[in-house]
């Protein structure tokens, strides 16, 4: 794919976002917000056996911050918890597959930001 193809593709997860809404019986929750742009998420997640059964977010925020969340609950279904614990700013740079400038960094880390909380808070 090339940068115009990956930018349709951040747009089209902003306008339909996989894994967004609210679980019912979530084990882990976290919420957290840029007060710098305005965005806020909440990360839902439901642990089983250490590793993630099921995760949701919800919120408003940026095309960035939501095309990133979805993305990154899409990668962390399944995934054991100590390797959802090792994801590094440039992981999420590198899903995201598009040019972020400084000013949207923030932006486009903060549902890491999000399930690292709700990991570090009940975990």
């Amino acid at each position: 794919m090339n940068l115009e193809m990956y930018k349709e593709h951040i747009l089209d997860l902003y306008k339909n976002p996989h894994n967004k809404g609210e679980l019912e019986n979530f084990t882990h929750s976290f919420a957290k917000d840029n007060p710098l742009c305005g965005d806020e998420i909440k990360i839902q997640l439901i642990i089983k056996k250490n590793k993630i059964a099921d995760v949701r977010f919800n919120g408003i925020g940026c095309v960035i911050s939501n095309a990133s969340a979805s993305m990154l609950t899409d990668r962390i279904k399944k995934m054991e918890i100590e390797k959802i614990k090792k994801l590094a700013k440039e992981d999420i740079l590198k899903m995201l597959k598009i040019p972020i400038s400084p000013a949207r960094i923030k932006c486009a880390l903060l549902p890491l930001d999000a399930v690292r909380g709700a990991l570090g808070k009940n975990a």
